[in-house]
């Protein structure tokens, strides 16, 4: 190794994958022997100050970093602790090499996110079971996080396949169509992308939008069926299925079930607290009820049925907006009513057979 200036250097004795350890300290010298002791094992980067030290790790991340502590401009506990503040980098495990190898450093050094301290002047066999032993113990993590990763997709491919499928099923059981779920569905990812909700949530809520009529499994054929307008009692019954929904979906820990769960119960809430089962206002009101709320009643009066003429788009967003804070959260109305030509698109791809 010869020339750093604060750009990377790479190394490697072998045309097979190593375990990369990144080298940070400005004297050349001691780059030069960690990296003698380190070479045949492993592929070597290295910088000479802290600022490209965080452009090296971010960019390439090494799976260790040995870091100094004393350094110009900026320290190593200030390299650490950004390091540990950056969700690409902070699982990197980093080793301090310094002198400074008392106990109010070691302790400031851990605090900061540090796994070890190796003191200078350096020993190679020390060096060469400090880094083999973190390394394995960071792999053995990867791997854990791997399987975990890999269990959880898993259940969550289950669990939404549950979902689909009590969807389906509440269709069989009621007026609506299989149409009207997947349009729900697709509208409320719409308005939560709009709204600017995580992706991975709002994959989440669209398949748990699925759920919202999953109670009406519960309602008696003649009240479900009736062509008619429902009487005073009838509609007492049929409102039940909101907290039949909750009843059939659980408890659970799982994020997904919960918000199918809170769907299912709250979509028949209002924003003005006059809604049921339990009158909630405002954001008492789950946001991916909220979101079901608009979707479910736009689509509702959009469709035809059997029993019903289908309502122009115009007539069905006039309602919307007059709603708005009022039946309905006005920040969703507003995030839905801003793409009308994705809902035009969205009702024309997932038409109603009967």
């Amino acid at each position: 190794m010869t020339n750093y200036k604060g750009v990377i250097i790479v190394k490697t004795n072998s045309e097979f994958k190593k375990d990369c350890v990144l080298i940070v300290d400005d004297v050349k010298e001691n780059i030069d022997v960690l990296n003698g002791i380190l070479i045949e094992n492993y592929t070597i980067k290295a910088a000479m100050n802290g600022k490209i030290a965080l452009k090296i790790a971010e960019k390439f991340k090494p799976d260790m970093i040995l870091l100094d502590v004393i350094m110009p401009e900026m320290d190593g506990f200030e390299v650490c602790r950004k390091l540990k503040d950056n969700p690409i980098t902070q699982n990197i495990p980093v080793i301090f090499v310094t002198a400074k190898s008392d106990e109010v450093d070691e302790a400031r050094g851990l605090e900061a996110g540090a796994v070890d301290y190796i003191s200078k002047p350096v020993n190679a066999l020390v060096v060469q079971s400090r880094v083999k032993t973190h390394l394995a113990l960071s792999n053995q993590q990867k791997e854990l996080a791997k399987q975990i990763r890999k269990k959880t997709s898993e259940l969550q491919s289950i669990q939404n396949e549950i979902i689909k499928s009590l969807g389906r099923a509440s269709v069989y059981r009621d007026n609506e169509t299989g149409a009207h779920i997947e349009r729900v569905s697709e509208y409320s990812y719409m308005v939560a992308k709009i709204l600017k909700v995580d992706e991975e949530i709002a994959q989440m809520l669209k398949e748990a939008s699925r759920m919202h009529d999953v109670g009406k499994i519960g309602i008696p054929d003649g009240i479900l069926n009736k062509q008619g307008k429902l009487n005073a009692d009838e509609y007492e019954i049929m409102k039940t299925h909101t907290e039949i929904g909750a009843e059939i979906l659980g408890e659970h820990d799982y994020y997904i079930m919960k918000m199918s769960s809170a769907i299912a119960s709250q979509h028949h809430e209002r924003y003005d607290g006059k809604g049921y089962p339990k009158g909630l206002k405002g954001s008492e009101i789950a946001l991916c009820a909220r979101i079901v709320s608009v979707c479910d009643v736009f689509d509702a009066l959009t469709s035809k049925r059997p029993y019903k003429e289908h309502w122009p788009f115009e007539k069905a967003i006039e309602l919307l907006e007059k709603e708005k804070d009022k039946q309905f959260d006005g920040k969703v109305v507003e995030a839905f009513v801003s793409n009308i030509d994705q809902v035009r698109h969205i009702h024309d791809t997932h038409q109603d057979t009967f």
